[in-house]
């Protein structure tokens, strides 16, 4: 859940950011899985790179980012406890956005000047299967399939509230290397965000922020498995520039609230961004 996804931002903006994640909780699988009492810890080193530019006289963005992580997991395997651990490269992720209104291309004199009210964009996610997988384990930190997801966003600003929505749907290609030899389909999934920022003076922001999943039920060679999601999660974020305004950090700590497949886990991550123009 990221909140200002869609903010107004200076054209010809450079930024890197470094995170660091730290997860643990458990994952809830059917009762037909082999899989069963799976409880994970996951520490995730991520390096991002965002720039904005002009497009069509409308302001956009792409960001880059690849993720390195440790992950430790103990559960039981039909039946017998088995533990196990992953160290290698998550899918990378390319994300490209265009706000289409109330979002003028701005230089960085003119948008110290201008006023934010409502914003409605557009983005493109994409999930490339570059992270780490072995066709005979269950778990693996890459997926060996695409992910697109196409998604639009509104922002609304009150004073110094900001109000805003997104809602997306994931799209999978098929990994035809599943455990065994299996083919394996995802369906669509259906996500929403919703977020509620107060901004302070100097550039600092704090935001409450939900989010809700439903579908992506899975079938390995056409047999259903039984896995649709409906998960619920809630979150808070705190940014503040350090230093100087090229620099800042971001805290952000999100837990779920009701899960009904997938990942039910606790998360804090921490992101220093070095900005530029």
């Amino acid at each position: 859940m990221e909140p200002r996804s869609y903010a107004v931002v200076p054209t010809g903006l450079h930024a890197m950011a470094l995170s660091y994640t730290y997860s643990s909780g458990n994952v809830v699988t059917p009762g037909s899985s082999p899989v069963q009492n799976l409880d994970v810890t996951n520490s995730v080193f991520n390096i991002g790179y965002v720039q904005t530019f002009t497009l069509f006289d409308k302001l956009a963005r792409v960001a880059v980012s690849l993720p390195f992580g440790f992950l430790n997991g103990t559960g039981t395997f039909q039946g017998i406890d088995t533990a196990g651990s992953r160290t290698g490269f998550y899918d990378g992720r390319i994300k490209f956005g265009v706000n289409l209104f109330g979002s003028p291309p701005l230089a960085p004199l003119d948008f110290q000047k201008f006023q934010e009210h409502t914003v409605f964009g557009a983005s493109i996610v994409i999930s490339v299967p570059v992270g780490q997988y072995y066709p005979s384990k269950l778990i693996n930190l890459g997926s060996n399939r695409w992910g697109f997801k196409p998604e639009l966003g509104l922002s609304h600003r009150e004073g110094r509230l900001f109000y805003e929505i997104y809602s997306g749907i994931w799209m999978y290609t098929k990994n035809t290397n599943y455990f065994k030899s299996y083919i394996q389909q995802q369906n669509t999934l259906f996500s929403f965000q919703a977020h509620v920022d107060y901004t302070f003076k100097h550039g600092k922001y704090l935001a409450l922020n939900g989010g809700y999943a439903d579908g992506g039920e899975t079938s390995l060679n056409g047999r259903e498995q039984n896995d649709e999601e409906q998960n619920w999660r809630l979150g808070a974020t705190f940014s503040s520039p350090i230093f100087n305004s090229h620099q800042s950090i971001k805290v952000m700590v999100n837990t779920g609230i009701a899960t009904k497949a997938g990942q039910n886990y606790t998360a804090l991550t921490v992101v220093y961004q070095y900005s530029w123009y």
